[in-house]
């Protein structure tokens, strides 16, 4: 393996389009421009009672719950987290033994509980095309790094464990 590429020549790196983070945080933010500037004439349901409250904290909190559990998990095996550092170990165990991208599906559900708890339709509407961007911007770079930095034992992994749940 050489400086610049992993053992099968590739990059060393996963080259996914974007930190994740600034995507989910820039179609929030565009989700709550749009909502402002070009108001969609769609009403989320939802208001001040208590099921409409706790809905989105419920998917905000287990959000984080997952997000926080995968972030462990691989400080757990010293493995970093951005995409933008080397992945030196493969994660299987734990909460990766139940989804392979449990980060990403934590900031899904912090995403559309913030959508849903702020009542923003551009939010909602917003969600889909992130969901198409992480997958084949992020998710299916990463795939193609995992495949060729492990091998075999990641696509065991993939074969064993589901993409989302």
């Amino acid at each position: 393996m050489g400086p610049d590429g992993d053992a099968a020549g590739g990059p060393a790196v996963a080259g996914v389009i974007a930190r994740p983070p600034f995507l989910f945080l820039a179609a929030l933010v565009t989700g709550v421009v749009l909502d402002r500037v070009l108001a969609l004439p769609v009403a989320v349901p939802g208001g001040g009672g208590l099921v409409h409250r706790m809905i989105p904290g419920a998917l905000i909190l287990f959000g984080l719950a997952l997000v926080t559990a995968g972030i462990r998990n691989f400080s757990l095996t010293a493995t970093p987290v951005p995409t933008y550092q080397p992945t030196r170990a493969l994660v299987t165990t734990g909460i990766h033994g139940w989804t392979r991208n449990p980060i990403y599906l934590g900031m899904f559900l912090c995403y559309v509980g913030i959508g849903l708890g702020t009542r923003s339709p551009w939010v909602l509407v917003l969600t889909l095309p992130l969901a198409i961007t992480i997958r084949y911007g992020v998710i299916a770079r990463e795939e193609a790094y995992l495949e060729r930095r492990f091998g075999d034992a990641y696509r065991d992994y993939q074969a064993r464990v589901r993409r989302w749940l």
